[in-house]
């Protein structure tokens, strides 16, 4: 699928008046769109890179919003009230639906959404070889060492992620190896209906929807994974959860936010994992001429 017809597979759940709108852009632009925002009382807008532009059609109405939610759950809400309660829903192609509107509380936690007031479309995209430029330096001996992937939110650690778990499952490049992935929001695999929406490999096991640390507890219990995957380490459960798989023998591969290995070391959530040694290798990701760079540093 290309770029353009993974935008057009997107849009489909857009009702028509703003499917037609977004589909009249021109074709360079679908290939790079990265979302669609809907916000109530304002026209739609586009995500290209670092720039958000407005398009020239009329504000989004809240009657386009509820319609966008049906659309998205194929008209039943309640098959997706747990996606809905974290704000979100996943759809056909792994494309993501990030919602707003009013939280309905029930014993202390968000019950369900209401009122729509904003929807954020995110498109997803397979970027088969993005880790073709680090994969060598992350396996010495030819087998995938514990490896770290570092850089601010929206510069690709998640299509990185994607990307060394499908050529380590697949053994492309190194040796394959039995991969398990807690994949909490859904995003680098995309399960719809039971089946991964974005390729991960034919040896990685999924669990998605749950915290990562007990995603994490639970596939190093059931799967006997070799390597445990995880994106966006952000609590100290995660960690521990962590420190307990590489106890077990596995290798980790892991995303953070962050610029430089200096964050790691100031924030107290990811001390440990340097302390640790949990990860041998860090790959920071950073943005030059309009791409983005790669840089591997041994931290062991």
């Amino acid at each position: 699928m290309t770029s353009v017809q993974a935008c057009q597979q997107a849009l489909g759940v857009l009702p028509p008046r703003l499917r037609q709108e977004a589909l009249a852009l021109p074709q360079e632009a679908l290939a790079r769109a990265e979302e669609f925002r809907l916000r109530a009382g304002w026209p739609m807008s586009v995500v290209l890179g670092e720039r958000e532009r407005f398009l020239n059609g009329p504000p989004v109405e809240g009657g386009e919003l509820e319609r966008l939610v049906e659309i998205a759950s194929q008209a039943s809400l309640h098959a997706v009230l747990d996606q809905l309660r974290r704000g979100y829903l996943t759809v056909a192609g792994g494309h993501r639906l990030g919602l707003c509107g009013t939280a309905v509380l029930q014993g202390g936690g968000i019950h369900a959404l209401r009122g729509f007031s904003s929807a954020n479309l995110r498109v997803a995209r397979q970027v088969e070889g993005a880790a073709a430029p680090v994969l060598d330096s992350l396996c010495p001996g030819g087998r995938l060492a514990s490896t770290l992937i570092l850089a601010p939110p929206g510069m690709g650690k998640t299509t990185l992620l994607r990307d060394l778990i499908r050529l380590v499952s697949e053994g492309e490049g190194c040796a394959p190896l039995r991969v398990s992935l807690a994949d909490e929001r859904g995003e680098v695999a995309a399960m719809y209906n039971g089946r991964p929406q974005l390729e991960v490999g034919r040896r990685t096991d999924v669990v998605e929807g749950c915290p990562k640390a007990q995603g994490l507890m639970l596939l190093l219990r059931g799967m006997n994974p070799q390597v445990l995957a995880v994106d966006e380490v952000t609590a100290p459960e995660d960690v521990q959860a962590l420190t307990t798989a590489v106890g077990c023998g596995a290798t980790l591969l892991a995303t953070a936010h962050g610029s430089e290995l200096a964050d790691l070391e100031r924030r107290p959530v990811y001390r440990p994992l340097l302390k640790e040694g949990l990860f041998r290798f860090l790959v920071r990701i950073r943005r030059e001429d309009g791409g983005r760079v790669y840089t591997v540093e041994e931290l062991r």
